[in-house]
């Protein structure tokens, strides 16, 4: 059940960049800072969310790019 919640959250996260981006082009995106940090910070909460997870989820989910999300949040916190 904690996973399910979890991904629930993290979908949420997803939902609302997709919402976000929508009807911007990379040249009106990248302009608009307050767009950019919201992203960013739901993109870092989707990654940190994918070490709440339990490892047996994970693997039995591989089409998911777990790591990669959690690298995505390392890089935006950490560079």
């Amino acid at each position: 059940m904690r996973n399910e919640i979890v991904v629930q959250k993290m979908a949420g996260y997803v939902e609302k960049v997709l919402g976000y981006c929508k009807d911007y082009d990379y040249a009106s995106f990248s302009a608009d800072s307050k767009l950019v940090e919201a992203c960013v910070f739901n993109l870092s909460q989707l990654g940190e969310l994918c070490k709440v997870v339990d490892d047996e989820f994970i693997a039995a989910h591989p089409e998911i790019p777990w790591r990669e999300m959690y690298g995505l949040r390392n890089h935006i916190v950490h560079d």
